[in-house]
């Protein structure tokens, strides 16, 4: 792994779980965020998850991240183990975030059901602007900005389930 950014910011280091939700149409469920502490207020489009619980195995998470943040209900059945598997730094709310971050997809059999919760607490709720179902060729030719940072560059590997070991990314 390489170094950690010497920016002065405390350190939070976490396991993660990360989502690729795909509905009855093969689209994808990107969530619209800014970290509405930075004065920038860039949007970014990232894919659902967040941290893994102690004693939480990581399709729990899942199973719970994508209800907090979404309101979609799923069950562990329904997740495919993680294919991607990623270690990635950035700045969040006055801190410097270190996530162990494995990624996995979900298949649903609706077709873009509506997402009506936003995040799950008080700072991902005011982060969390809005969300969107992509078409995969969307995202892979989209000039916006996402997080993971190589989604669409990956995500042709991610959905035919190909096993990824993502270099270390410095995101912010």
């Amino acid at each position: 792994m390489s170094e950690l950014p010497d920016d002065g910011l405390p350190i939070v280091e976490r396991d993660v779980v990360r989502l690729i939700v795909l509905d009855a149409g093969s689209r994808i469920l990107l969530l619209a965020t800014r970290d509405a502490t930075e004065a920038t207020g860039e949007v970014v489009w990232q894919v659902p998850g967040g941290g893994i619980e102690f004693g939480e195995s990581w399709a729990d998470a899942a199973v719970r991240e994508l209800r907090e943040e979404t309101d979609l209900r799923i069950s562990g059945s329904q997740l495919r183990k993680p294919c991607w598997r990623r270690t990635a730094t950035y700045r969040y709310r006055g801190a410097r975030r270190l996530q162990h971050e494995r990624i996995a997809t979900v298949q649903l059999t609706q077709h873009e059901p509506d997402v009506t919760s936003r995040g799950g607490d008080d700072d991902e709720k005011t982060d969390c602007i809005g969300a969107r179902w992509w078409l995969p060729s969307e995202i892979v030719s989209s000039t916006s900005r996402f997080y993971p940072g190589s989604l669409p560059s990956l995500l042709p590997e991610v959905l035919a389930g190909t096993p990824i070991d993502e270099p270390f990314e410095i995101w912010s």
